[in-house]
């Protein structure tokens, strides 16, 4: 797609400083910019790129004066890294405009209601009585199972499963492997010492504007549901338990897990390899640093936590000093 530096200036209410009739098709990052790419500079680390960069365009922070002169055009904007991540988003619902497609090698039951240009590639599957919102995208080998409602606007890539009876708002992502409503690890132990199955009746329901990461697993719950609130963030390759509840806006990051009924609070932080025991709560705002490892309920809102066991961040930071030093002794 080709961008000039004055539609640039409309799109994210900026102003141009040079040729506004620059144009650029690629992007490229400041270090890598050439004639034809469009660039941005937020971070002050890489001032010195702005004037060796050959980048057609430069979006910059409306306060940045340039202390040498500059080959590209400037796109001065309120805030360049939020007005990048602005276009990016409009340039990426340009290549994923909706339309309304069924291949004939995609699978659907007559009692399927889609709604309006809904994509379904080919080898997917779409089981009985399921409702599929307007604009949403399936893309080749999903597995949609009978019962389940998906919302509008949702992005369902390659390869991802969803079982019987999910519930999926509105503007979802799930990427390529996730699974939605597998049973969960759920056994009893018998007096010869074998395991039991437990069976698990209940559904996953995830909110709106959620996305989820490739090989993500969310278990279904064992009765009522595991919820996904509003606006949560899940990296790859993370594990959410049956009867687990995250709150609207909590972010984790890969490799975290957490075990079964345990409710995580509004608008936490999870930082890579976090594990979490079950039957917990975490307040809202917690954030847990990487590697942290959970084993008791966090009331206080706002703590930042590190180490297994966990605790406050500042204590395991004079804790490990001390450790280090007697360990150098």
């Amino acid at each position: 797609m080709e961008y000039t530096a004055k539609f640039l200036a409309q799109l994210l209410k900026g102003t141009v400083e040079g040729d506004e009739n620059a144009k650029a098709t690629k992007f490229a990052k400041i270090e890598h910019g050439k004639p034809g790419t469009l660039s941005f500079f937020a971070n002050p680390k890489y001032e010195e790129y702005v004037y060796t960069s050959q980048a057609s365009i430069l979006i910059v922070d409306k306060a940045f004066e340039p202390k040498q002169p500059v080959t590209p055009t400037l796109v001065k904007v309120e805030n360049a890294y939020s007005a990048i991540a602005d276009l990016l988003k409009y340039a990426s619902a340009q290549k994923q405009k909706a339309r309304r497609y069924r291949s004939l090698l995609a699978r659907w039951h007559f009692s399927t209601r889609f709604g309006k240009k809904v994509y379904l590639g080919a080898y997917s599957y779409v089981g009985r009585h399921v409702h599929i919102g307007d604009n949403t995208v399936i893309h080749e080998h999903v597995t949609i199972g009978d019962n389940t409602v998906i919302g509008k606007n949702c992005i369902l890539y390659p390869g991802v499963r969803i079982f019987p009876g999910m519930v999926i708002g509105d503007n979802v992502i799930l990427h390529s492997g996730c699974v939605i409503g597998d049973d969960g690890f759920g056994n009893a132990p018998r007096p010869d010492g074998s395991w039991e199955k437990i069976e698990h009746l209940g559904n996953v329901i995830i909110g709106n504007d959620v996305e989820i990461g490739s090989n993500t697993t969310v278990d279904r719950a064992q009765m009522e549901s595991t919820i996904i609130g509003n606006g949560v963030r899940i990296d790859n390759l993370c594990m959410i338990a049956h009867n687990v509840i995250i709150g609207d806006h909590t972010v984790m990051a890969a490799q975290t897990g957490i075990a079964g009924s345990t409710e995580v609070g509004k608008y936490c932080i999870f930082a890579g390899q976090v594990g979490i025991a079950g039957h917990l709560k975490l307040a809202d705002h917690t954030t847990i640093l990487a590697q942290g490892g959970v084993i008791g309920n966090i009331r206080k809102e706002g703590q930042v936590m590190m180490g297994a066991p966990a605790i406050d961040a500042k204590l395991y930071m004079k804790a490990y000093a001390l450790f280090k030093r007697a360990a150098e002794q």
